[in-house]
C-alpha cells in the first residue's frame, strides 16, 4: 500500500468509453455476522478426547499458552504493522490465526474486536486486501471517527503485535469473477475501501477491462490509496478515476450523468460513500429503471431524532441489567455492560443482530416504530422505550 498525504492531478481525460452489454447480478448489501467453519470429524474426535485428557481446562486453553493465535474456538488475528494512509486514516495489516479463510471474495467486510478496558470492543471493516495472497496477511483501512471509540484507537493507539479478535469475511457488495466488461465505481471518502479490494483483485487478475472510478473527497490530502489509484490509471489503459475535490469543486451532481459518463447506464455500478451521495444514486438509478445495475454498500445508517426516557434494559440470559437514554441503541447498551451482543452490518441491514423482546417497549431509531413483547427486534437500530428484557 501506498502512504498518500496528496493526490497528483489526474492526467488528461481519456476518450470516451464505448458501449458493451453488462453481465447481470443481484442487487443488495449486507454485513452479516459469522459462523465459525465446520471441522472435520476425525478432528472432533481428537477434539473431545483431547477435552478430556485436560480437564477442566480445554485443549483450547494450553494452545494460546503456547501462540495466543492457535485457538480453535475462536478467530483471532496479530496486527503485524500500521500504515498511516491520511491524517486521520490507517491501514493495519492482520495475520489471521487457525481457522480464518483467505478466499474471501473483494469487497466483503471483517468483524474485529479489540479489548479496551477490560472489555471486547467489536466493528466492522471492508478489507482492501485481495484474496489468496501468498503471505495471509488481511488489511483493512479505518478512519477515525470523531464518535468512533474504537476507529480512533486503531487508527492512532494500536500496537503491532496486539491479538484481536475476528469474524469470517462477509457481505453481497462483491465483484464477481470473472468482472463485467463495463464497470463504473462510484465512491466518496472511505467508501473507496471495498472498491480497493476489487480494483487490486482485478489487477491480479488481469481483468481490468473498462472500469471509469469517480472518486470524492474533501481535500488532496484526504484521498485514500490515491497514488496507488493514479498509478493503476497508468498502468492499465482499461482504468480512469477522476477525483472531484468536494470544498473547491463542490459535489458531484450526479443528475448531470450524462455529461461525465454516457455510457453509465449500460455499466454495472459499485456505489460507496456518504448516505447523501448513495440516497441520490438510488434516485437517479431507479428513476433510469436500472436499479439491477447498482450495487450499494451503507456505512451507516439515518436515525430518526431520538424521543422518550429510555429506560432500564435487563438481558435475561447474562443476568446483567443496565440504564441507558432513548438515543443508545441496545447492541451498544449491552457491549457497554460486557455483553457479547450478536452483530453484522451495524446499520440495520443483514438481521445478525436479531433477539427476541421479552418484556417491555423498545424503539426502532430509523422509523420511530415502537415493538412489544413477542418481537424479534434488531439491537443495532433499536433502544429502549421504557423499560424492558431481552432475551440474551
Amino acid at each position: 500500500m501506498t502512504n498518500p498525504e496528496s493526490a497528483p492531478a489526474p492526467s488528461s481525460p481519456k476518450p470516451a468509453r464505448g458501449s458493451g452489454k453488462p453481465t447481470g447480478m443481484v442487487v443488495d448489501t449486507t454485513r452479516a455476522n459469522v459462523a465459525t467453519t465446520g471441522r472435520h470429524p476425525g478432528w472432533n474426535a481428537l477434539r473431545t478426547l483431547a477435552t478430556r485428557i485436560t480437564s477442566p481446562l480445554l485443549p483450547d486453553d494450553y494452545l494460546r499458552l503456547l501462540n495466543p493465535l492457535w485457538s480453535a474456538r475462536e478467530l483471532r488475528g496479530r496486527v503485524i504493522e500500521v500504515r498511516r494512509e491520511t491524517e486521520d486514516s490507517a491501514t493495519l495489516l492482520i495475520k489471521p490465526g487457525w481457522g480464518f479463510s483467505l478466499d474471501y471474495q473483494p469487497g466483503q467486510y471483517v468483524g474485529i474486536g479489540l479489548l479496551m478496558d477490560g472489555r471486547w470492543r467489536w466493528r466492522s471493516y471492508s478489507l482492501t486486501s485481495s484474496p489468496v495472497t501468498g503471505d495471509r496477511i488481511i488489511t483493512i483501512t479505518v478512519k477515525a471517527m470523531p464518535e468512533g471509540f474504537l476507529s480512533t484507537h486503531l487508527v492512532g493507539g494500536v500496537e503491532p503485535g496486539t491479538i484481536v479478535r475476528l469474524a469470517a469475511p462477509r457481505g453481497n457488495f462483491v465483484m464477481p469473477d470473472p468482472a463485467p466488461p463495463l464497470v463504473l465505481f462510484l465512491t466518496g471518502g472511505s467508501g473507496v475501501t471495498p472498491v480497493m479490494s476489487m480494483l487490486r483483485t482485478q489487477a491480479r487478475r488481469q481483468q481490468i477491462g473498462d472500469v471509469l472510478h469517480l472518486h470524492s473527497a474533501p481535500t488532496e490530502a484526504d484521498v485514500l490509496f490515491g497514488d496507488e489509484l493514479f498509478e493503476l490509471a497508468n498502468t492499465h489503459d482499461g482504468y480512469e478515476v477522476r477525483l472531484r475535490i468536494t470544498r473547491t469543486q463542490g459535489r458531484r451532481d450526479l443528475s448531470r450523468l450524462d455529461d461525465e459518463v454516457p455510457d453509465w447506464r449500460e455499466r454495472q455500478t459499485w456505489a460507496c460513500g456518504p448516505e447523501g451521495l448513495l440516497d441520490e444514486a438510488e434516485r437517479v438509478w431507479k428513476a433510469a429503471g436500472i436499479t439491477d445495475r447498482l450495487h450499494l454498500e451503507r456505512f451507516s445508517v439515518s436515525r430518526a431524532a431520538p424521543h422518550g426516557q429510555g429506560g432500564t434494559v435487563e438481558f435475561q440470559k447474562s443476568a446483567k441489567t443496565v440504564t441507558v437514554d432513548a438515543a443508545t441503541s441496545l447492541m451498544d447498551a449491552g457491549e457497554n455492560a460486557g455483553i457479547a451482543m450478536p452483530f453484522g452490518c451495524r446499520v440495520g441491514i443483514c438481521q445478525s443482530c436479531v433477539v427476541p423482546l421479552v418484556e417491555g417497549h423498545v424503539r426502532d431509531l430509523r422509523t420511530g416504530t415502537e415493538y412489544e413483547p413477542g418481537n424479534r427486534i434488531q439491537t443495532c437500530v433499536s433502544a429502549a422505550s421504557g423499560d424492558c428484557v431481552l432475551d440474551v
